[in-house]
């Protein structure tokens, strides 16, 4: 019998790749909008996933009410939530390794938001699925910090890192985590009300990502710092920007995310060799003929 999901926000990162991962493995696919009914949308699905995600600056005022929402509509038709955690609820203190058991201590507003949100998720009596992953790598141009930070002058021969070049950082390639999405919802019957499963994709130092970029790319590139002052300079004009600002402190804090519960769930969950994700998402800033096959 065919199940069916629900994905809101469908122009989000997460969410297109839901739905693709979704529709390729057989599921029928779903789309709510933030002006629709959701109890009516979610009559008949079995999963829900909460693409739904405001700009830094409206989260405080904006993502309890969203949640409400689908909080609601989930308990009104039985459906399991999936939600694509991130690792803002973890503080600088947190240690090198972050898993399902890590304390969530971040004190700024933003990781607030997402500890207080999660912990709603855990009291809501909804089925809940937190994938957290890493920052995003995306297979096409979708603006995410990689996009907009790290890569613009990739084709100039130049990769700007935000943070420390020494310090671990945490990457998921968003066809790989989607694809695990979907993998965690035809086994969601066997798991926890509250499942929290990190994601391990990739950890790379920011001087290992420059390697591995030429490698994928096949020709040489210079590492240097994010200009972090034209961000300051901007600010005043660009209210996200101080979330970007206030998240700063995770390029320069050692992590990696638990490879558990992850691999004892999805044991055979093949990862997307790095240089062809890292191919995949800067495809769109050079031409083939800087492209090297693996």
């Amino acid at each position: 019998m065919t199940e069916t999901v629900l994905i809101l926000g469908g122009q989000g990162r997460f969410a297109r790749h839901a739905a693709l991962a979704f529709a390729d493995a057989g599921w029928q696919v779903r789309h709510a909008g933030r002006g629709d009914d959701l109890t009516q949308a979610a009559q008949g699905a079995d999963v829900i996933v909460m693409g739904w995600n405001p700009p830094y600056q409206h989260w405080a005022a904006q993502v309890p009410g969203q949640q409400a929402r689908v909080i609601a509509a989930a308990r009104a038709t039985g459906a399991t939530v999936i939600i694509p955690g991130n690792v803002y609820v973890f503080g600088p203190d947190a240690g090198p390794v972050w898993g399902s058991d890590t304390p969530h201590r971040a004190e700024n507003p933003l990781g607030r938001v997402r500890i207080a949100m999660e912990q709603a998720w855990r009291d809501s009596g909804v089925q809940v699925i937190v994938l957290r992953c890493g920052d995003y790598l995306d297979d096409a141009p979708s603006g995410n910090g990689f996009d907009r930070m790290l890569v613009p002058a990739l084709a100039k021969g130049v990769l700007r890192y935000p943070g420390r070049t020494d310090a671990a950082h945490a990457w998921a390639f968003l066809p790989d985590a989607t694809r695990a999405a979907v993998l965690l919802a035809e086994m969601r019957r066997t798991l926890p009300d509250f499942a929290d499963i990190p994601f391990p994709g990739y950890t790379l130092t920011g001087a290992e990502l420059a390697q591995a970029l030429m490698t994928a790319r096949g020709r040489p590139l210079r590492l240097m710092p994010y200009p972090w002052w034209q961000l300051r300079l901007l600010r005043p004009f660009m209210p996200i920007l101080g979330g970007v600002m206030e998240m700063r402190y995770l390029w320069d804090t050692p992590h990696r995310l638990s490879d558990q519960p992850f691999r004892s769930l999805l044991p055979g969950f093949a990862t997307t060799p790095l240089h062809d994700a890292l191919r995949a998402a800067t495809a769109h800033l050079c031409s083939t003929s800087t492209q090297i096959s693996a």
